[in-house]
Protein backbone atom coordinates (compact mmCIF):
# COMPACT_ATOMS: atom_id res chain seq x y z
CA UNK A 1 0.00 0.00 0.00
CA UNK A 2 1.28 3.53 -0.72
CA UNK A 3 -0.16 6.61 0.78
CA UNK A 4 2.31 9.02 -0.57
CA UNK A 5 0.55 11.78 -2.93
CA UNK A 6 1.53 12.29 -6.00
CA UNK A 7 3.71 14.87 -6.72
CA UNK A 8 1.53 17.47 -8.54
CA UNK A 9 -1.11 16.88 -5.60
CA UNK A 10 0.69 17.51 -3.12
CA UNK A 11 1.65 20.82 -4.95
CA UNK A 12 -1.65 21.79 -4.72
CA UNK A 13 -1.83 21.16 -0.85
CA UNK A 14 0.91 23.13 -0.24
CA UNK A 15 -0.17 26.23 -2.46
CA UNK A 16 -3.79 26.01 -0.93
CA UNK A 17 -1.79 25.69 2.34
CA UNK A 18 0.03 28.93 1.79
CA UNK A 19 -2.97 31.42 -0.23
CA UNK A 20 -5.33 30.56 3.29
CA UNK A 21 -2.14 31.42 5.09
CA UNK A 22 -2.09 34.60 3.20
CA UNK A 23 -5.28 35.95 1.98
CA UNK A 24 -7.61 34.20 4.10
CA UNK A 25 -7.37 33.05 7.82
CA UNK A 26 -6.69 36.89 8.66
CA UNK A 27 -10.23 38.01 7.36
CA UNK A 28 -12.11 36.09 10.46
CA UNK A 29 -10.99 38.32 12.71
CA UNK A 30 -12.30 41.87 11.46
CA UNK A 31 -16.31 41.62 12.63
CA UNK A 32 -16.45 44.10 9.32
CA UNK A 33 -15.66 41.32 6.88
CA UNK A 34 -18.79 39.33 7.69
CA UNK A 35 -22.77 39.41 6.24
CA UNK A 36 -25.71 39.44 8.27
CA UNK A 37 -25.81 35.48 8.53
CA UNK A 38 -22.02 35.31 9.71
CA UNK A 39 -19.91 34.32 6.51
CA UNK A 40 -17.58 35.87 4.09
CA UNK A 41 -19.13 39.28 2.89
CA UNK A 42 -19.82 38.86 -0.47
CA UNK A 43 -17.80 41.59 -2.27
CA UNK A 44 -14.79 40.72 -0.12
CA UNK A 45 -15.11 36.97 -0.68
CA UNK A 46 -15.39 38.15 -4.92
CA UNK A 47 -11.84 39.80 -4.01
CA UNK A 48 -9.92 36.56 -2.33
CA UNK A 49 -11.71 34.33 -5.10
CA UNK A 50 -9.77 36.56 -8.23
CA UNK A 51 -6.62 35.72 -6.44
CA UNK A 52 -7.67 32.32 -5.98
CA UNK A 53 -8.20 32.29 -9.63
CA UNK A 54 -4.80 34.23 -10.55
CA UNK A 55 -2.99 31.59 -8.30
CA UNK A 56 -4.32 28.44 -10.32
CA UNK A 57 -6.68 27.31 -7.09
CA UNK A 58 -9.81 27.50 -8.33
CA UNK A 59 -12.89 25.29 -9.07
CA UNK A 60 -10.60 21.61 -8.30
CA UNK A 61 -13.37 19.05 -9.36
CA UNK A 62 -14.35 20.20 -11.82
CA UNK A 63 -12.97 19.31 -15.64
CA UNK A 64 -10.60 21.64 -17.42
CA UNK A 65 -12.09 22.38 -20.18
CA UNK A 66 -15.00 23.90 -18.46
CA UNK A 67 -12.32 26.16 -16.53
CA UNK A 68 -11.82 23.82 -13.54
CA UNK A 69 -8.76 21.77 -12.34
CA UNK A 70 -9.34 18.63 -13.24
CA UNK A 71 -8.26 16.78 -10.08
CA UNK A 72 -9.36 13.25 -9.18
CA UNK A 73 -11.19 12.53 -5.92
CA UNK A 74 -8.19 11.83 -3.93
CA UNK A 75 -6.96 15.54 -4.73
CA UNK A 76 -10.24 17.02 -3.98
CA UNK A 77 -9.13 15.36 -0.15
CA UNK A 78 -5.94 16.79 -0.31
CA UNK A 79 -6.50 20.24 -1.02
CA UNK A 80 -10.55 20.68 0.60
CA UNK A 81 -8.82 19.75 3.67
CA UNK A 82 -6.43 22.71 3.58
CA UNK A 83 -9.10 24.78 2.37
CA UNK A 84 -11.29 24.79 5.40
CA UNK A 85 -8.19 26.11 7.52
CA UNK A 86 -10.73 28.71 7.52
CA UNK A 87 -13.84 29.12 7.95
CA UNK A 88 -14.18 30.75 4.49
CA UNK A 89 -11.41 29.06 3.14
CA UNK A 90 -13.81 26.58 0.68
CA UNK A 91 -15.87 29.72 -0.73
CA UNK A 92 -12.40 31.42 -2.07
CA UNK A 93 -11.42 28.28 -3.68
CA UNK A 94 -15.30 27.48 -5.13
CA UNK A 95 -15.35 24.24 -3.28
CA UNK A 96 -17.94 25.00 -1.30
CA UNK A 97 -21.45 23.07 -0.95
CA UNK A 98 -23.86 22.83 -2.54
CA UNK A 99 -21.90 24.21 -6.28
CA UNK A 100 -19.38 21.71 -5.45
CA UNK A 101 -21.80 18.54 -5.92
CA UNK A 102 -23.56 20.07 -8.52
CA UNK A 103 -21.26 20.99 -10.53
CA UNK A 104 -19.88 17.30 -10.14
CA UNK A 105 -23.03 15.89 -11.14
CA UNK A 106 -23.43 18.00 -14.22
CA UNK A 107 -19.90 17.42 -15.45
CA UNK A 108 -20.55 14.04 -15.10
CA UNK A 109 -24.09 13.82 -16.69
CA UNK A 110 -25.10 16.62 -18.56
CA UNK A 111 -25.40 17.09 -22.18
CA UNK A 112 -22.76 19.53 -23.91
CA UNK A 113 -25.44 21.94 -24.42
CA UNK A 114 -26.16 21.20 -20.61
CA UNK A 115 -22.66 21.98 -19.53
CA UNK A 116 -22.40 24.99 -21.21
CA UNK A 117 -25.61 27.03 -19.92
CA UNK A 118 -26.06 25.37 -16.62
CA UNK A 119 -22.23 24.24 -15.40
CA UNK A 120 -19.90 26.48 -16.87
CA UNK A 121 -21.17 29.70 -14.98
CA UNK A 122 -21.06 27.82 -11.70
CA UNK A 123 -17.42 26.71 -12.30
CA UNK A 124 -16.51 30.25 -13.96
CA UNK A 125 -18.23 31.66 -10.45
CA UNK A 126 -20.94 33.74 -12.34
CA UNK A 127 -23.47 32.07 -10.49
CA UNK A 128 -24.35 30.14 -7.38
CA UNK A 129 -26.59 26.87 -7.34
CA UNK A 130 -28.88 24.98 -5.15
CA UNK A 131 -30.44 21.25 -5.04
CA UNK A 132 -33.31 20.81 -4.56
CA UNK A 133 -34.25 17.66 -3.12
CA UNK A 134 -35.13 17.43 0.72
CA UNK A 135 -39.57 18.01 1.76
CA UNK A 136 -41.36 18.43 4.35
CA UNK A 137 -42.97 15.48 6.03
CA UNK A 138 -44.69 13.27 5.10
CA UNK A 139 -42.36 14.31 1.62
CA UNK A 140 -38.93 13.11 1.17
CA UNK A 141 -35.87 13.38 3.13
CA UNK A 142 -32.76 10.76 3.60
CA UNK A 143 -35.55 8.37 1.92
CA UNK A 144 -36.25 9.99 -1.62
CA UNK A 145 -38.65 7.09 -2.35
CA UNK A 146 -41.03 9.54 -0.68
CA UNK A 147 -40.95 12.28 -2.43
CA UNK A 148 -44.44 14.05 -3.36
CA UNK A 149 -43.34 16.61 -5.84
CA UNK A 150 -44.86 15.92 -9.04
CA UNK A 151 -43.81 16.87 -12.79
CA UNK A 152 -46.82 16.33 -14.95
CA UNK A 153 -46.22 16.11 -18.70
CA UNK A 154 -47.31 19.02 -20.63
CA UNK A 155 -46.73 19.42 -24.30
CA UNK A 156 -42.73 19.31 -25.15
CA UNK A 157 -42.17 19.93 -20.99
CA UNK A 158 -43.19 19.19 -17.81
CA UNK A 159 -45.02 21.17 -15.10
CA UNK A 160 -44.02 20.92 -11.49
CA UNK A 161 -45.72 21.67 -8.69
CA UNK A 162 -44.70 20.72 -4.61
CA UNK A 163 -43.03 21.71 -1.83
CA UNK A 164 -39.57 21.75 -0.82
CA UNK A 165 -37.25 23.01 2.53
CA UNK A 166 -34.18 23.01 3.70
CA UNK A 167 -33.17 24.05 -0.27
CA UNK A 168 -28.70 25.19 1.20
CA UNK A 169 -28.17 28.47 -0.93
CA UNK A 170 -31.40 28.79 -2.05
CA UNK A 171 -31.66 32.60 -1.91
CA UNK A 172 -28.44 33.45 -4.26
CA UNK A 173 -28.80 30.69 -6.56
CA UNK A 174 -29.74 31.13 -10.07
CA UNK A 175 -29.12 27.59 -11.62
CA UNK A 176 -31.49 24.56 -9.86
CA UNK A 177 -31.31 20.98 -9.94
CA UNK A 178 -34.99 19.98 -8.59
CA UNK A 179 -35.80 15.97 -8.17
CA UNK A 180 -39.65 15.61 -8.79
CA UNK A 181 -42.29 12.88 -9.08
CA UNK A 182 -42.76 11.61 -12.86
CA UNK A 183 -44.31 8.34 -12.28
CA UNK A 184 -44.69 6.34 -8.82
CA UNK A 185 -42.58 3.54 -9.98
CA UNK A 186 -40.12 2.19 -6.80
CA UNK A 187 -36.97 2.89 -8.46
CA UNK A 188 -37.69 4.89 -11.66
CA UNK A 189 -40.39 7.41 -10.31
CA UNK A 190 -38.23 10.63 -10.11
CA UNK A 191 -36.72 12.80 -12.94
CA UNK A 192 -34.23 15.48 -12.53
CA UNK A 193 -34.80 18.97 -13.93
CA UNK A 194 -32.95 21.87 -14.28
CA UNK A 195 -34.60 25.05 -13.98
CA UNK A 196 -32.98 29.32 -13.69
CA UNK A 197 -34.08 31.65 -10.69
CA UNK A 198 -36.22 33.77 -13.05
CA UNK A 199 -38.62 31.48 -14.61
CA UNK A 200 -42.12 31.82 -13.25
CA UNK A 201 -43.93 28.96 -11.64
CA UNK A 202 -41.82 29.08 -7.85
CA UNK A 203 -41.15 30.85 -5.46
CA UNK A 204 -39.36 31.18 -2.25
CA UNK A 205 -40.94 30.87 0.74
CA UNK A 206 -38.99 32.03 3.64
CA UNK A 207 -35.33 31.37 4.71
CA UNK A 208 -35.60 29.20 7.61
CA UNK A 209 -33.75 30.71 10.91
CA UNK A 210 -31.38 27.61 11.55
CA UNK A 211 -28.64 27.76 14.90
CA UNK A 212 -25.88 28.86 11.76
CA UNK A 213 -23.52 30.20 11.09
CA UNK A 214 -25.01 30.03 7.79
CA UNK A 215 -24.10 29.26 3.84
CA UNK A 216 -24.51 32.33 1.27
CA UNK A 217 -28.27 31.76 0.66
CA UNK A 218 -29.10 30.58 3.57
CA UNK A 219 -31.46 27.19 4.03
CA UNK A 220 -34.71 27.80 2.04
CA UNK A 221 -38.34 26.65 1.33
CA UNK A 222 -39.35 26.36 -1.62
CA UNK A 223 -43.13 26.34 -3.17
CA UNK A 224 -43.62 25.07 -6.75
CA UNK A 225 -47.22 26.45 -8.11
CA UNK A 226 -46.70 25.15 -12.07
CA UNK A 227 -42.96 25.78 -13.31
CA UNK A 228 -42.75 24.73 -16.84
CA UNK A 229 -39.51 23.21 -17.76
CA UNK A 230 -38.85 22.12 -21.54
CA UNK A 231 -37.45 18.45 -21.73
CA UNK A 232 -34.21 20.09 -23.31
CA UNK A 233 -33.70 20.37 -19.53
CA UNK A 234 -34.32 16.95 -17.88
CA UNK A 235 -31.44 15.98 -16.45
CA UNK A 236 -30.11 12.60 -17.59
CA UNK A 237 -33.60 10.33 -18.55
CA UNK A 238 -37.16 10.96 -17.25
CA UNK A 239 -36.81 8.13 -14.65
CA UNK A 240 -33.43 8.43 -13.72
CA UNK A 241 -33.76 11.01 -10.83
CA UNK A 242 -32.65 8.48 -8.22
CA UNK A 243 -29.75 7.56 -9.81
CA UNK A 244 -28.63 11.08 -10.49
CA UNK A 245 -29.04 11.70 -6.58
CA UNK A 246 -26.80 8.95 -5.81
CA UNK A 247 -24.27 10.24 -8.32
CA UNK A 248 -24.78 13.18 -6.46
CA UNK A 249 -24.55 12.69 -3.40
CA UNK A 250 -21.63 10.17 -2.74
CA UNK A 251 -18.86 12.35 -3.62
CA UNK A 252 -20.86 15.08 -1.63
CA UNK A 253 -20.80 13.46 1.58
CA UNK A 254 -17.38 12.75 1.00
CA UNK A 255 -16.35 16.71 0.24
CA UNK A 256 -18.10 17.86 3.52
CA UNK A 257 -15.82 15.25 5.50
CA UNK A 258 -12.97 16.61 3.29
CA UNK A 259 -13.48 19.99 4.19
CA UNK A 260 -14.96 18.90 7.68
CA UNK A 261 -11.32 17.48 8.61
CA UNK A 262 -9.70 20.80 8.34
CA UNK A 263 -12.18 22.97 10.43
CA UNK A 264 -11.41 19.97 13.13
CA UNK A 265 -7.50 20.64 12.96
CA UNK A 266 -8.02 23.99 13.29
CA UNK A 267 -10.22 23.56 16.54
CA UNK A 268 -7.18 22.08 17.62
CA UNK A 269 -4.75 24.25 16.69
CA UNK A 270 -6.48 27.10 18.48
CA UNK A 271 -6.69 24.93 21.66
CA UNK A 272 -2.79 23.88 21.19
CA UNK A 273 -1.51 27.38 21.06
CA UNK A 274 -3.87 28.37 24.20
CA UNK A 275 -2.82 25.70 26.42
CA UNK A 276 0.82 26.13 25.81
CA UNK A 277 1.10 29.86 26.82
CA UNK A 278 -2.02 29.52 29.99
CA UNK A 279 -0.85 28.64 32.86
CA UNK A 280 -3.14 27.55 36.01
CA UNK A 281 -1.95 26.54 39.78
CA UNK A 282 1.61 26.53 39.03
CA UNK A 283 1.71 25.06 36.10
CA UNK A 284 1.06 25.22 31.92
CA UNK A 285 -2.18 23.81 30.89
CA UNK A 286 0.14 21.79 27.91
CA UNK A 287 1.77 20.04 30.83
CA UNK A 288 -1.41 18.82 32.78
CA UNK A 289 -1.76 15.14 31.60
CA UNK A 290 -5.74 15.50 31.72
CA UNK A 291 -4.99 18.50 29.13
CA UNK A 292 -2.74 15.71 27.12
CA UNK A 293 -5.47 13.18 27.06
CA UNK A 294 -8.14 15.29 25.71
CA UNK A 295 -6.02 16.26 22.81
CA UNK A 296 -4.48 13.26 22.21
CA UNK A 297 -7.81 12.04 21.60
CA UNK A 298 -9.04 13.88 19.14
CA UNK A 299 -5.63 13.62 17.23
CA UNK A 300 -6.28 10.41 16.42
CA UNK A 301 -9.73 10.54 15.97
CA UNK A 302 -8.77 13.38 13.34
CA UNK A 303 -6.30 11.02 11.66
CA UNK A 304 -8.71 8.28 11.39
CA UNK A 305 -10.99 10.26 9.55
CA UNK A 306 -8.30 11.34 7.05
CA UNK A 307 -7.69 7.69 6.72
CA UNK A 308 -11.40 7.27 5.78
CA UNK A 309 -11.44 9.71 3.75
CA UNK A 310 -8.93 8.51 1.74
CA UNK A 311 -9.88 4.97 1.20
CA UNK A 312 -13.22 6.04 0.09
CA UNK A 313 -11.64 8.84 -2.60
CA UNK A 314 -9.77 6.51 -3.78
CA UNK A 315 -11.90 3.91 -4.30
CA UNK A 316 -14.33 6.37 -5.55
CA UNK A 317 -11.75 7.62 -8.29
CA UNK A 318 -11.19 3.39 -9.29
CA UNK A 319 -14.80 3.91 -10.54
CA UNK A 320 -16.67 2.36 -7.22
CA UNK A 321 -19.79 3.33 -5.93
CA UNK A 322 -18.02 3.44 -2.49
CA UNK A 323 -21.37 3.27 -0.36
CA UNK A 324 -20.08 1.98 3.16
CA UNK A 325 -16.94 3.89 2.93
CA UNK A 326 -18.69 6.81 2.38
CA UNK A 327 -20.96 6.40 5.27
CA UNK A 328 -18.10 5.22 7.46
CA UNK A 329 -16.41 8.43 6.77
CA UNK A 330 -19.60 10.69 7.21
CA UNK A 331 -20.37 9.11 10.75
CA UNK A 332 -16.80 9.35 12.16
CA UNK A 333 -15.92 12.86 10.80
CA UNK A 334 -19.15 14.33 11.87
CA UNK A 335 -18.64 12.72 15.39
CA UNK A 336 -14.70 14.20 15.41
CA UNK A 337 -15.40 17.89 13.96
CA UNK A 338 -18.39 18.21 16.81
CA UNK A 339 -15.73 16.43 19.40
CA UNK A 340 -12.96 18.66 18.12
CA UNK A 341 -14.73 22.17 18.51
CA UNK A 342 -16.09 20.94 22.19
CA UNK A 343 -12.73 20.04 22.83
CA UNK A 344 -11.48 23.16 21.92
CA UNK A 345 -13.86 25.05 23.54
CA UNK A 346 -13.30 23.28 26.82
CA UNK A 347 -9.65 23.81 26.99
CA UNK A 348 -9.71 27.92 26.01
CA UNK A 349 -12.73 28.59 28.88
CA UNK A 350 -14.83 31.66 28.57
CA UNK A 351 -12.49 32.72 25.74
CA UNK A 352 -13.46 29.27 23.58
CA UNK A 353 -17.07 30.48 24.62
CA UNK A 354 -16.77 33.65 22.79
CA UNK A 355 -16.76 35.43 19.68
CA UNK A 356 -12.85 35.90 20.49
CA UNK A 357 -11.71 32.70 18.70
CA UNK A 358 -13.42 30.89 15.69
CA UNK A 359 -14.28 27.93 18.04
CA UNK A 360 -17.87 29.04 18.80
CA UNK A 361 -18.72 29.64 15.27
CA UNK A 362 -17.41 25.82 14.15
CA UNK A 363 -19.23 24.47 17.43
CA UNK A 364 -22.44 25.72 16.21
CA UNK A 365 -21.77 24.81 12.52
CA UNK A 366 -20.42 21.26 13.30
CA UNK A 367 -23.88 20.38 15.09
CA UNK A 368 -25.41 20.14 11.57
CA UNK A 369 -22.34 17.64 10.30
CA UNK A 370 -24.43 14.70 12.15
CA UNK A 371 -27.65 15.58 10.40
CA UNK A 372 -26.79 16.77 6.76
CA UNK A 373 -26.75 14.95 3.44
CA UNK A 374 -27.90 11.74 5.84
CA UNK A 375 -28.31 11.70 9.18
CA UNK A 376 -25.68 9.49 10.90
CA UNK A 377 -28.19 7.03 12.09
CA UNK A 378 -29.39 6.64 8.19
CA UNK A 379 -25.94 5.87 7.51
CA UNK A 380 -25.07 3.80 10.45
CA UNK A 381 -28.35 1.38 9.20
CA UNK A 382 -26.23 1.53 5.75
CA UNK A 383 -23.73 -0.28 7.12
CA UNK A 384 -25.40 -2.65 9.04
CA UNK A 385 -27.49 -3.67 6.09
CA UNK A 386 -23.71 -3.96 4.35
CA UNK A 387 -22.19 -6.21 6.83
CA UNK A 388 -25.55 -8.20 6.79
CA UNK A 389 -25.02 -8.97 3.01
CA UNK A 390 -21.18 -9.48 3.00
CA UNK A 391 -20.57 -11.22 6.43
CA UNK A 392 -17.13 -11.25 6.78
CA UNK A 393 -16.36 -9.83 3.39
CA UNK A 394 -17.58 -6.70 4.89
CA UNK A 395 -13.82 -6.01 5.92
CA UNK A 396 -12.12 -7.27 2.92
CA UNK A 397 -9.16 -5.73 1.13
CA UNK A 398 -9.14 -4.79 -2.60
CA UNK A 399 -7.04 -7.10 -3.42
CA UNK A 400 -4.93 -6.71 -6.46
CA UNK A 401 -5.23 -2.90 -6.58
CA UNK A 402 -2.81 -0.57 -5.63
CA UNK A 403 -4.13 1.51 -2.50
Amino acid sequence: MDFTLPPEIEDVRLRTRRFVEEHVIGLEADPANYDDHENIRLDLLRAVQAKAKAAGLWSPQAPTEYGGMGLPVVGWAAMYEEANRSIFGPECFNCQAPDDGNMNLLARVGTPAQKDKWLRPIVDGKVRSAFAMTEPAPGGGSDPGMIRTRAERNGGGWVITGHKWFITGAGVADHFILIARTSDDARRGLTAFLFHRDQPGWRILRRIPIMGPEEHGGHCELAFEGLEVPDENVLMQVGDGLRATQIRLGPARLTHCMRWLGLAKRCMEVAQAYVAEREGFGIRLADRESVQIKLGEVAHRIQVGRLLVMHAAWKLDQGDRARKEVSMAKVHVADTLHQAADVGIQLNGARGYSKDTVLEWIYRYARQARLVDGASEVHNMVLARFMQDEGRDFWSWSAGNRV
